[in-house]
């Protein structure tokens, strides 16, 4: 079995970051404005891959065969590029991460539970809660439109 990439992604890409943390890939965002230099040597050592849109990353050494330097583009094109480069399954993993901080979710236990709203409480269904932030995950509205993007993504990618 292959290990799933890994990846940290500028400041520009946190709409991208999102959507691989919930297709489960461990992906950590750089929201501090970070130098590039200490960027590509963290993902060096954490054995991630650099996304960025930064043309100008191209002129680290450090860079090679760490950074993808994506376009200027939508989501959905971005989306295609990075998942026919690392060939990536956007179901199989999805919803295992919290989108906000990149903790592996966990079953929801009874004090994450009572905290689902009565309306959206569906019997037998799967609740997730993060051991980091407390935030609890269930299949609702946000769910269901990210996971449609995800498997638009996955056909596009299957061709």
């Amino acid at each position: 079995m292959s290990t799933l990439p890994r990846f940290l992604c500028d400041g520009m890409l946190g709409q991208l970051c999102r959507y691989l943390r919930a297709a489960g890939y461990d992906t950590l965002f750089d929201n501090n404005g970070d130098p590039d230099r200490d960027l590509l040597r963290q993902c060096q050592q954490q054995g991630r891959h650099f996304l960025t849109q930064d043309q100008l990353v191209r002129e680290h050494k450090a860079a090679r065969g760490v950074a993808f330097i994506l376009p200027q583009a939508e989501l959905d094109q971005l989306a295609a590029l990075i998942g026919a480069h690392f060939q990536l399954d956007w179901i199989s993993h999805a919803f295992s991460r919290c989108l906000v901080d990149n903790a592996l979710l966990l079953e929801a236990d009874n004090a994450a539970l009572q905290r689902i709203p009565a309306d959206a409480r569906i019997a037998g269904e799967a609740y997730r809660v993060c051991p980091a932030c407390d935030r609890v995950y269930w299949q609702g509205s946000h769910y269901k439109r990210m996971r449609a993007k995800l498997m638009k993504w996955q056909a596009a990618r299957l061709g």
